[in-house]
């Protein structure tokens, strides 16, 4: 890695000292407006459907297109980092997050507000991977890493459960645009505070910066991921608009591999994908956050239109979550080294499929005990889920490669998030729609715009009124109900296929603290041989430093930290025994 002349000294201050820690602050700060952003707009969803009237298709582009241009741009802009400095990268995308919430805060139609929202993804896809790659060089030291990103991992949980809180405050009280205005003051403030306290660094990647490949890269992820949705909105496999991009999207994605395996100087070395406790953390994020997103969009909706809540009440039934993922991320340094990435990944996602099934109990009828109480198991076994697989994939990096998996991470975080959507979306219509495609009563043209959304079912209802709108309602809360139950058993799979997953990650962290890894054995002093006590007190003499669990050796120096090899702590690699 290497910095700038007057930002490698602002990088020494903050790697020897507590400046690290409000560099960690600004960078969570970072994050948050990015999570926030990610979810804030699902409360708002009911009042942007009455005030723009989007088509379906065009409704779930307004969710969506913001975490899947931001998916699709993280390796272009994480390697770009690496290139011309991610402190730059990131502040450009300050600016361009900032001026894209002006332009979705007033936007005049449906699709205004897209391209508005894929211009936050495009500033998201800046902010993310430098937070994550400059988290990495300013704390190497793996213990304090795993430290940092639970602070780090606690952030995203809290700005992705905050956001239906603080969409439903500003929707109830202003409208669904001013979701987008409180990014703007942030960002007055973040800019200037991290022009001085964050450190420029680059990767040490050297050559020209692949861009085709990054393109590639970029086209692969979006061609994928929008037949995906086409699927999810009901459209089928073998229609042009489906398997066109589905093909050509992993076209692309096998040609970018195959380009990055040729090159002598890749974007991604893929390498890292054959060692199993990168990949395997990689997917399990994917999973956790699929399983995240998704139902977080189907509980908000079930809040609203079966419940009757309001967008406030919606956001304050969630904060549980908020609370519990606070505590899995204050907790998870001890609990990883306690239980190791294995114990800790398979746990939290079992923890998490137990939380899906317990709300299967979910009906017409409000229980607000029995939702706190599974949304507390959500948030706490999600959490516990992402940090352990962002530290096994962190540390299984090389420290040079800190770009390339920190933007492999993100993209795998917010892919997994807006591939929940579409997914858990898909099986959510399909589940609900065929209740209502033919009513007696009730003319055929409203059952098919009914079998949209429950939102677009209770307008039809209120339209015909009568016995024929009684009908319509009823029968369209009911199917939602049970395409929720349908939904959530699927997803509770998912989890449990991700716990099948962690089986191949490391048993423990090595060494990641003194009492994970066996203390060698204190040989007793009558019994060491003469020749070698003259040894060992002749090199006291000589001003040899005692190397027994390091002592007076500085951290990221010494030749062994409880059987880490120095290299490996220093680069926060950290080799994992399996």
């Amino acid at each position: 890695m290497s910095v700038t002349p007057t930002a490698g000294a602002r990088l020494r201050s903050v790697g020897g000292g507590a400046n690290r820690w409000v560099v960690l602050f600004v960078l969570c700060v970072s994050l948050l407006l990015v999570a926030l952003d990610a979810t804030v707009l699902h409360v708002a969803v009911p009042a942007v459907t009455e005030d723009l009237r989007p088509s379906g298709v065009e409704l779930l582009w307004v969710v969506d297109a913001y975490p899947l241009v931001c998916a699709a741009l993280l390796i272009l802009f994480g390697t770009l980092g690496d290139r011309v400095g991610r402190r730059r990268v990131l502040l450009l995308g300050y600016g361009i997050f900032g001026a894209a919430s002006a332009v979705a805060a007033f936007a005049p139609t449906p699709e205004v507000l897209i391209c508005a929202r894929a211009l936050l993804g495009v500033g998201g896809a800046m902010i993310m991977p430098a937070t994550l790659s400059i988290l990495r060089a300013v704390f190497p030291d793996r213990r304090e890493r795993a430290t940092a990103i639970g602070i780090w991992t606690a952030v995203a949980a809290v700005g992705a459960a905050t956001g239906p809180v603080l969409g439903g405050f500003l929707v109830e009280n202003f409208w669904w645009g001013s979701v987008f205005l409180i990014n703007i003051p942030l960002m007055a403030l973040i800019v200037p505070a991290g022009r001085w306290l964050l450190p420029e660094s680059r990767g040490g990647a050297d050559g020209p910066w692949d861009v085709l490949g990054a393109l590639m890269a970029a086209g692969g992820v979006l061609g994928v991921v929008f037949g995906v949705k086409r699927l999810g909105a009901g459209s089928g496999l073998f229609e042009r608009g489906v398997l066109g991009p589905l093909i050509l999207g992993a076209a692309l994605l096998v040609l970018f591999v195959g380009r990055q395996k040729r090159r002598r100087h890749p974007l991604i070395d893929m390498r890292m994908f054959a060692r199993a406790a990168f990949s395997t953390s990689v997917g399990c994020i994917v999973l956790a956050m699929l399983a995240l997103v998704g139902l977080e969009l189907i509980a908000v909706q079930y809040l609203q239109l079966v419940l009757g809540l309001s967008p406030l009440e919606t956001g304050l039934r969630l904060l549980p979550l908020t609370f519990a993922a606070m505590a899995a991320g204050a907790t998870g340094s001890y609990t990883l080294s306690r239980l190791g990435p294995r114990r800790m990944v398979g746990w939290g996602f079992v923890l998490t499929a137990a939380a899906v099934l317990v709300l299967t109990a979910m009906g017409q009828h409000d229980r607000p005990w029995l939702l706190t109480a599974a949304f507390v198991l959500l948030g706490f076994g999600l959490q516990t889920t992402l940090f352990g697989a962002y530290e096994s994939m962190l540390s299984e990096a090389q420290a040079d490669q800190a770009g390339g998996a920190a933007a492999i991470g993100e993209t795998s975080y917010q892919l997994g998030a807006g591939m929940g959507i579409a997914l858990l979306g898909s099986v959510m219509n399909a589940a609900y729609a065929p209740a209502l495609s033919s009513l007696g009563g009730v003319p055929r043209s409203a059952s098919e715009a009914a079998a949209h959304s429950l939102g677009e079912a209770y307008q039809v209802a209120e339209r015909l009124d009568g016995p024929a709108g009684e009908l319509l309602r009823s029968t369209a809360r009911h199917s939602f109900v049970h395409g929720l139950h349908i939904t959530l058993l699927v997803s509770a799979g998912l989890l449990l296929l991700g716990a099948a997953a962690a089986l191949r990650l490391p048993r423990i962290m090595e060494c990641g603290t003194p009492d994970m890894c066996p203390q060698p054995r204190q040989a007793d002093p009558a019994k060491i041989p003469a020749s070698r006590e003259s040894d060992a007190s002749g090199a006291r003499r000589s001003g040899a430093p005692d190397q027994r669990h390091g002592a007076g050796v500085p951290a990221g120096r010494r030749p062994s930290v409880h059987g880490m090899p120095a290299a490996a702590e220093a680069a926060g690699s950290g080799r994992t025994a399996h």
